[in-house]
């Protein structure tokens, strides 16, 4: 019998449960933790923004539970830039000591520690979603929006639109963020330019009205992302990867009753070829948030085919998001090759553990804590 016929004895990994490497930073596993606000953090004064001991449990927790890639939320570049007076910011020293606690923590569960970078736009001064959502008028405590023009998102006040000064500024902010996460101990940052937020809005046709450089041809709507991407870039090592969320739809064109103009998953395919010319590693692909009230087809890995397009069409590695929930879904994804990883959310929330649960249902070693796995392992 020759030795090729021999069966091997050893199980094969899952594909969920193999190594990525992207640039020289490899990630344990396929199974990531997508970025979620909070709205955990103070509100006013000097703790403006600042990572508590909330979100060094919450993230945390996850590393621990064998999540590969722990991925802090939508963190502001500036402050106009928060979605809520509740986020997360790094703009200032003191935010970002705060978040080296995280970073190193996520890090010391052997997890590769991520932050993603985002200014809300016109979405901006909004209260806490439990609170009833909505925007806040300066008045009130909240600030002034912006956006690429004056067209409001629904139930919001007019924003003011950017000066082509004032966006160099906000590139500016990106930058000097990104040099704040890499102080912290991230290694790897994340560009958020999906759900309607101010990246987000200068890509769509629905919501970019300019008639100077920044708006009109595809080309230029996509400028602002990509000088975005190259001041991060510019920053960040060049061993470790940056990444870029995308929402690939604003599910307009998808729905034949509905005659608005809007962002498309051939878009987001143009996009995604210019992204990773500009040196992004993965497309983090999720859909929505442009326009409320859009018709979304929601179900079960609905956002998948949007990752396999850009990864089959670029061959940039891509990211699944969206309603995956049990391993077997996660491991045909990454298995079959529609993404390369899946990001979860609201389903680590609920488990945050999932990470090694999945890997015991599909026959690979998880990686609890050293003491877990032995408390979990001993005979009663």
């Amino acid at each position: 019998m020759s030795a090729e016929s021999v069966p091997s004895t050893v199980p094969a990994v899952p594909a969920l449960f193999t190594p990525i490497t992207l640039r020289e930073l490899t990630v344990p596993n396929r199974v990531w933790m997508a970025p979620m606000c909070m709205y955990a953090a103070a509100s006013e004064g000097p703790e403006t923004g600042v990572a508590t001991d909330f979100h060094l449990t919450h993230l945390a927790s996850r590393a621990a539970g064998g999540t590969g890639l722990v991925m802090v939320e939508a963190t502001a570049v500036l402050p106009e830039g928060r979605i809520s007076a509740n986020d997360l910011g790094l703009w200032n020293d003191h935010q970002r000591d705060a978040l080296a606690r995280v970073a190193a923590a996520v890090r010391a569960h052997g997890s590769v520690a991520a932050i993603q970078l985002a200014h809300a736009g016109r979405k901006a001064s909004s209260l806490a979603p439990w609170t009833g959502g909505g925007a806040v008028a300066p008045a009130d405590g909240g600030w002034q929006a912006v956006g690429p023009t004056t067209e409001p998102f629904e139930g919001h006040p007019e924003p003011d639109a950017l000066s082509v000064e004032q966006i160099r500024a906000i590139v500016a902010a990106f930058a000097a963020a990104a040099e704040r996460a890499l102080a912290a101990g991230f290694q790897s940052v994340e560009v958020h330019g999906a759900h309607g937020y101010l990246v987000h809005s200068f890509l769509s046709p629905q919501s970019n009205h300019r008639t100077d450089e920044y708006g009109g041809s595809f080309e230029n709507r996509i400028r602002f992302a990509l000088e975005v991407v190259a001041a991060v870039r510019a920053v960040w090592p060049a061993d470790l990867p940056v990444l870029f969320r995308t929402s690939a739809t604003d599910w307009l064109t998808e729905n034949p009753e509905d005659e608005r103009e809007g962002w498309t998953g051939e878009d987001t395919v143009r996009l995604a070829k210019e992204l990773q010319a500009a040196g992004v590693d993965l497309l983090d692909v999720s859909t929505g948030g442009l326009v409320a009230g859009a018709s979304i087809p929601v179900a079960p890995g609905f956002q998948v085919p949007f990752a396999t397009g850009v990864r089959e069409a670029t061959g940039l590695p891509t990211g699944a998001v969206g309603l995956i929930t049990e391993p077997a879904q996660a491991e045909a994804i990454v298995a079959e090759g529609r993404a390369d990883v899946v990001l979860l959310g609201r389903e680590l929330l609920r488990t945050p553990y999932w990470a090694n649960l999945a890997a015991r249902e599909l026959g690979a070693e998880g990686r609890w804590p050293q003491s877990y796995g032995y408390v979990m392992g001993a005979r009663r």
